[in-house]
């Protein structure tokens, strides 16, 4: 038993239970034995491989898109750079090396990373502080300063916690974690009823037993984004896994080393995760003022963004060895039965400015 779990059966003795999202934000972000406390959680060595883990090409047309909204904007100087979930800092080594050719770029940005991981916190500092340019971390996107504001979330919407409810007698119940008769975690529905004027209007006709995942704290983390962007210019990009239009399911998932286990396994230990309803942050976004676009398939939009004539260029210069890595990690990016379908891209601006590259009007969100 890890000592978290400990820590969770102490809780559920004393309150009779916790919700999805209190067990989810536990597992993950506990101040001592939370997964993101510890080290090694990224890469082949950990437990997942991110895009930037797979290919220097993701962060590199991410800084492209950067440095093109940057310029779109009217190069403003100073701007701030943020970066919702650095990892191990890839994205961002990768992000600066492609954007720093565009002139001026360098002088002007002031980077701000939104890191809870000690840890990662650790890495960060090793990988981009020799670069000599202004970083500043912080724990919540209150405390990034205000300025114009160029945004990115990767795989990091993924990780906030979700509700889950459970159709009952007609209304839905909040599903618990609680303990069997065997003394074991499990799922309990027996938490209290979701307000009728909360439930979604695409889960009002569901049959009894459906399940419906919410998160309210990834909305919300989203719409900071958003008015951020709309007041103060900018572009704002999440990438993430999920799906495009909501509906009924669970998808909350662990893995450890690579492997897919119980959400109940070792908690502190797995990483736990679940899929983005993109409907519902593009929603709570273009409620700010913003203008969304997307959601994207992830492999489409990097290919739009030159993927394949980056790749080229890395190859002419790349030893035997070097040309399979960069060519297995393209296909990890970007292929159908990889990341490219099942990851998705949003994006948004202010109000009223060109849609940003590779969208096109056509694709500007329009809540339905």
């Amino acid at each position: 038993m890890t000592p978290l779990e400990h820590i969770i059966r102490e809780k559920i003795a004393r309150d009779g239970g916790m919700t999805v999202a209190e067990y989810m934000t536990l597992c993950l972000a506990h101040p001592e034995h939370g997964y993101y406390q510890r080290p090694r959680t990224l890469g082949a060595e950990g437990d997942f491989i991110t895009a930037p883990e797979a290919s220097q090409i993701f962060g590199e047309l991410i800084g492209a898109w950067i440095a093109a909204g940057w310029q779109a904007a009217g190069r403003p100087d100073p701007f701030l750079l943020v970066e919702a979930g650095p990892g191990r800092g890839l994205l961002m080594q990768d992000l600066l090396r492609a954007a720093g050719h565009m002139p001026g770029f360098l002088d002007a940005v002031r980077i701000h990373l939104i890191e809870t991981s000690a840890a990662l916190k650790q890495e960060q500092k090793r990988r981009l502080e020799p670069l000599g340019l202004a970083i500043a971390w912080h724990e919540r996107i209150d405390d990034v300063p205000e300025g114009p504001f160029f945004f990115v979330g990767n795989e990091f919407l993924d990780a906030l916690p979700v509700h889950h409810f459970v159709k009952k007698d007609g209304r839905f119940v909040e599903r618990l974690v609680s303990l069997d008769e065997g003394g074991n975690l499990c799922f309990r529905d027996a938490g209290a009823p979701l307000a009728d004027d909360a439930v979604p209007a695409w889960a009002k006709d569901l049959p009894e037993g459906s399940i419906i995942e919410l998160s309210p704290e990834r909305e919300a983390f989203a719409a900071m984004v958003a008015e951020r962007v709309a007041v103060h210019g900018g572009a704002a990009l999440f990438i993430d896994y999920g799906h495009a239009r909501p509906g009924a399911g669970e998808t909350l998932q662990a893995v450890q080393r690579h492997r897919p286990v119980s959400v109940f396994h070792e908690p502190g230990r797995c990483d736990l995760t679940a899929h983005v309803d993109f409907s519902a942050v593009a929603s709570a976004m273009a409620a700010q003022g913003a203008d969304v676009y997307g959601p994207m398939e992830q492999g489409p939009f990097l290919r739009a963004l030159g993927l394949e004539l980056r790749l080229q260029a890395l190859l002419k210069r790349a030893d035997a060895r070097r040309r399979m890595i960069l060519k297995r990690g393209a296909k990890r990016i970007a292929d159908n039965d990889q990341m490219g379908r099942l990851f998705k891209v949003l994006a948004a601006v202010p109000g009223g400015a060109n849609p940003p590259a590779p969208f096109t009007r056509g694709q500007r969100w329009q809540h339905s």
